[in-house]
């Protein structure tokens, strides 16, 4: 994938929530978390360089998965680049992601911390964080040797 050249202008929280359910962990405190994450980019209407982009996580307690707290953390990065084409254009969504994720990964971890909750801390991920943006093995593109 190629090098797309960009500046990270700013970071906000859009959305920082934590809340304790009434299920109770098992017996060893343990639970099994299945985060579920989700981006969304947009150009900046006037500025054919501005992009924000949005990654989101979000821990849900439903009825057939039940978790003893619910989260939901928003960040938006306001970046600078210069795109043109499809390809360019995935490039920087990937790359951008790869910015914004140790800020989402911290930002849960302080949000957990800060309800005296114990840390929750997400895995370190190296390469795309979702299938789509992960490059093809030798084996999914039909490579043999």
């Amino acid at each position: 994938m190629q090098k797309i050249n960009f500046t990270l202008k700013g970071l906000r929280a859009d959305e920082m929530r934590f809340a304790l359910t009434n299920v109770r962990p098992s017996k060893d405190g343990r639970f099994e978390v299945k985060p579920a994450f989700s981006r969304q980019v947009r150009r900046a209407v006037g500025n054919e360089k501005l992009f924000f982009v949005s990654l989101a996580v979000k821990i849900e307690n439903t009825e057939g998965s039940p978790k003893p707290i619910e989260l939901s953390v928003r960040l938006t990065g306001v970046f600078e680049a210069e795109v043109s084409g499809e390809e360019e254009s995935k490039a920087f969504t990937v790359q951008a992601t790869e910015v914004l994720y140790p800020y989402l990964r911290a930002s849960v971890t302080n949000l957990t911390t800060a309800a005296y909750a114990a840390p929750l801390v997400l895995p370190v991920v190296n390469g795309g964080i979702f299938p789509e943006d992960r490059e093809p093995s030798p084996e999914e593109d039909g490579y043999t040797s």
